[in-house]
């Protein structure tokens, strides 16, 4: 089954590192945010990637084309024929990724409509490139089978913007930095599709997935929720940037599910 993954963003309110690379590309503990995501799905072992590019989509061509040379030992005969061979390949990744080129400003919806030749085969799971969960992927494929409908979303609790403390008696009983929001679901991408769910969209790049495809697909009763009540956080500011890495940092990763 492949994976689509949401690419082409500008990561505005992530400034600070999104001037000179595309937002999937920031690194939480020396690892792009998206091998993170990648990692997340392999160790399910889903392992065909389609990767919609747009800003500064190079810079995700450059580092998969690099990928070897960036991660096994090598070593290089210079000259007029040169030839490199690789050392420890066991240990990278056997990933099958697509790279597809889908526009700078382009918006959710058409993104997913332009790469629908890579997918219409069957089944396929959609995620964004700027967030990672501890989503159990494979309940979530056997909720969506479950049910016959088009579409599957994880509906998630976000985090709150701001920490929170327990008090009694002026006194702090227990502070948590980003406790989740206790009411209401959100969209926490992880998307399972079928290909049916593409005549919903629009080459039009101003397509949005969040609004009229998934608006029309609910009205239509062809969207089912998975409800994921663990750990799911995205990196939409500087601050969470800092956090991702902290808890990385830490050994506290909870969206590191598979063994190095």
């Amino acid at each position: 089954m492949k994976v689509v993954i949401l690419c082409g963003g500008q990561g505005t309110r992530l400034r600070e590192e999104t001037e000179y690379r595309p937002k999937p590309m920031v690194e939480i503990g020396g690892r792009p945010m998206l091998w993170h995501i990648m990692k997340m799905y392999a160790h399910r072992s889903f392992e065909e990637f389609v990767l919609c590019l747009g800003y500064k989509g190079q810079v995700i061509r450059e580092y998969f084309l690099d990928y070897h040379a960036m991660n096994a030992d090598f070593t290089i005969q210079l000259g007029a024929k040169p030839k490199v061979t690789y050392y420890n390949r066991d240990a990278i990744e056997k990933w099958r990724v697509t790279l597809a080129e889908t526009g700078a400003e382009t918006m959710t919806g058409a993104r997913l409509a332009r790469v629908a030749k890579y997918v219409r085969g069957g089944t396929f799971m959609l995620t964004y490139g700027d967030g990672v969960s501890d989503v159990n992927i494979r309940d979530l494929v056997a909720f969506h089978r479950s049910h016959g409908k088009l579409v599957t979303v994880t509906g998630v609790r976000p985090p709150s913007r701001f920490g929170e403390m327990d008090i009694k008696d002026s006194r702090v009983i227990s502070f948590n930095e980003k406790p989740q929001v206790s009411q209401g679901l959100i969209n926490g991408g992880f998307f399972v599709m079928e290909p049916g769910f593409l005549r919903y969209l629009s080459d039009d790049p101003a397509c949005v997935l969040e609004q009229e495809p998934l608006q029309r697909c609910a009205q239509d009763g062809q969207l089912m929720i998975y409800r994921h009540e663990g750990f799911w956080q995205p990196m939409d500011t500087f601050r969470e940037y800092e956090l991702l890495n902290r808890l990385w940092t830490a050994g506290r990763a909870p969206w590191k599910t598979w063994k190095d």
